[in-house]
This record gives structure tokens, C-alpha cells and sequence, in this order.
């Protein structure tokens, strides 16, 4: 991820939640809230319920590696928190994709210029 961090602790993750705007759709749920630094921040959350370690991480990876090949669509500047759903559990990356940028262009983060989903 070129242009972003991860975000990893509790404290921020509960700033974003507190603070930030969220909207979510079938599959997943986001967050955003401005952070003042050049660089994007993103955290992901998997619950429990939505699966075993090999499910949850499964999802992890797909959501992380969906948001670093659209990461130059995205506004910078911001903490994202995406939470996935339990009805994630079965989904493949195009779907996962879709949800991510679906979710940006509501939060209206996501540029529409090169809007090439794969």
C-alpha cells in the first residue's frame, strides 16, 4: 500500500467509530474520518462471528488487496475502518471490490475518473 498505513490501534479505531461517518451495503461496512496527514490510514475488522481464523483472515486479504489496487482512486488524508459483514463470509474478490468501491463513491472519497472495476 503506497499511499496508506495500517491502522492498528484501539484508540484510533474507537476515534473513527466515534467521530467518523459511516455507510455500509450487503457486504460491508465503512467508516471515514478525516486524519490531517498526507497519507490514507486503513484498518480492517473481521469478527468472530462471521467465521473461523481461516475465514476471517481469508477476508482480511481480499478486502486489503482490493483496497491497495484501487488505493490511487481514493482521497487522501483520512482514516478508513472497514468491517466485514457475516454475509462476506462467502464472497469472492469481484464482489468484495465492488462493495469497497461502492462504499467509497457513497462516502464520495473515490474519484471517477479511472473507474475501472475489475
Amino acid at each position: 500500500m503506497e499511499f496508506s498505513e495500517s491502522l492498528k490501534k484501539n484508540k484510533d479505531f474507537q476515534i473513527v467509530y466515534r467521530k467518523g461517518k459511516s455507510y455500509a451495503n450487503s457486504i460491508l461496512v465503512m467508516y471515514v474520518y478525516p486524519n490531517g496527514f498526507e497519507k490514507n490510514r486503513i484498518g480492517i475488522s473481521v469478527s468472530k462471528k462471521v467465521g473461523n481464523s481461516v475465514v476471517r483472515h481469508r477476508l482480511t486479504r481480499l478486502i486489503r488487496e482490493s483496497y491497495r489496487l484501487s488505493e490511487d482512486k481514493f482521497r487522501c488524508g483520512l482514516d478508513i475502518v472497514i468491517i466485514a459483514r457475516n454475509s462476506a463470509r462467502g464472497s469472492d474478490y469481484r464482489n468484495i471490490n465492488s462493495a469497497l468501491v461502492h462504499l467509497g463513491k457513497l462516502h464520495k472519497i473515490v474519484s471517477e475518473k479511472t473507474d475501472t472495476d475489475t
